[in-house]
C-alpha cells in the first residue's frame, strides 16, 4: 500500500502536540522571540539565529562512550508520553520538541539502526514530494547528528531556510542524467554543492548513488561525510548534496577567546545558522562564515573533481 501523508495533516499533528505538550509548547513559542540577523554573502543571504534551547543539540557528546552510556532518545520506549507519533512505513513522524523552524519534525527509523543515507533517498524524495511545504534534511553521523547511533531524518517549513532560493539563480552544471533526472554541480556559490532534480524518486536514488560512489569516505567513517536537504519544486523534487570534510570548526568550543559553541549540521548550511549563545550570535559576521565554509565543506576544484568520477 503506498503510504500517504501531507503538509496539512502534518500541521494538525503539530498543534495537537503543542496543546499536548507543555515543554514543546515553551519551546515552541520561546521561538517567536529569537534573535535573527541577515548576513549578505556573495550570491547567498544567510541568516544568524540565536536559539538557547539548541544549546542541547549543539554541545552534544557524539563520540562512542557518550553514546553508549546515555539512553537513545529516538527508540519508542525512551520518548515521552505524551509524544506521539505518524506511522510513515518504516519511519515515524515526530515533532522536534527542541525546534528550530516554526514547524519541525523529527522523523526516525522505527528500528534503532545507525545514522546512514545509503538506500533511503527514494524515502527522502517519496516524503518530500508528499510534504510540499517542508524540507526534509538529513545530517551525517559527524554532519551535525546529535543522534548518530539512530536513523532519522528531520523536516521544517522550507519557507525559513535561504539556499534554495540562491540555487535558483545559480549555474547548475549538468554531471549526468537517469530518464529525465539530472545531477548537477554548483560551484559558484559560497557552499559548493550537488543537485539532483527529479520527478521519479527511483532515478533520482540511482543518480544519489552514482555520485555518493564517487565521493571519498573518511578513514574510520561508515559513509561519506554530508548533509542532504530535499524539498519539492514545481518540476518534481530536489535532492541538494553538501559533501562535508570535517565535522565542527577549528573554533569550536566553550573555553577560550574567540571560540563558538557552532556546529552546523543542514540547517545552517541551508542557510541559517544557529547560536546557542548570545555573544557567538553578536561575533557571527560574513567572513566568520566562509571561514566555517572553507574549513566544514569541500572547495570548486574538490566538488569538480568528485563530479569528473562520476560514473
Amino acid at each position: 500500500m503506498e503510504l500517504k501523508v501531507n503538509s496539512q495533516q502534518i500541521d494538525q499533528f503539530i498543534a495537537s502536540q503543542i496543546a499536548e505538550w507543555p515543554m514543546a509548547a515553551g519551546n515552541f513559542e520561546a521561538l517567536k522571540g529569537v534573535k535573527v540577523k541577515e548576513v549578505a554573502l556573495p550570491g547567498w543571504t544567510v541568516k544568524v539565529q540565536f536559539n538557547p534551547a539548541r544549546i542541547v543539540s549543539s554541545s552534544a557528546k557524539v563520540d562512542a562512550k557518550s553514546l553508549k552510556e546515555r539512553k537513545c532518545f529516538l527508540c519508542k520506549e525512551n520518548r515521552p508520553e505524551v509524544q506521539r507519533g505518524i506511522d510513515y512505513g518504516k519511519y515515524t513522524i515526530l515533532i522536534n520538541p527542541f525546534p528550530i523552524f516554526p514547524r519541525h519534525l523529527t522523523i526516525p527509523d522505527r528500528s534503532h539502526t545507525d545514522q546512514l543515507i545509503s538506500g533511503r533517498i527514494a524515502d527522502m524524495m517519496t516524503l518530500a514530494a508528499q510534504l510540499d511545504e517542508y524540507t526534509v534534511f538529513y545530517n551525517g553521523p559527524r554532519c551535525g547528528a546529535s543522534a548518530p547511533d539512530h536513523m532519522h531524518f528531520q523536516a521544517g517549513n522550507s519557507d525559513f531556510l535561504t539556499l534554495g532560493e540562491a540555487l535558483e539563480s545559480a549555474d547548475l552544471k549538468t554531471v549526468a542524467t537517469d530518464g529525465d533526472a539530472v545531477l548537477a554541480v554548483v560551484d559558484s556559490l559560497p557552499l559548493k554543492v550537488f543537485v539532483i532534480d527529479a520527478t521519479d524518486p527511483a532515478a533520482g536514488e540511482r543518480l544519489f548513488d552514482r555520485l555518493y560512489r564517487a565521493i571519498p569516505v573518511p578513514e574510520g567513517e561508515k559513509e561519506p561525510m554530508m548533509n542532504l536537504l530535499c524539498f519539492a519544486t514545481p518540476a518534481g523534487v530536489r535532492l541538494v548534496v553538501i559533501p562535508r570534510k570535517r565535522h565542527r570548526p577549528s573554533f569550536y568550543g566553550t573555553e577560550g577567546e574567540g571560540t563558538m559553541l557552532l556546529s552546523p549540521a543542514s540547517v545552517d548550511m541551508g542557510g541559517v545558522f544557529i547560536t546557542p549563545l548570545e555573544k557567538d550570535f553578536n561575533a557571527l559576521d560574513a567572513d566568520k562564515i566562509l571561514q566555517v565554509l572553507d574549513e566544514l565543506c569541500l572547495s570548486a576544484s574538490e566538488i569538480n573533481e568528485i563530479a569528473q568520477n562520476v560514473q
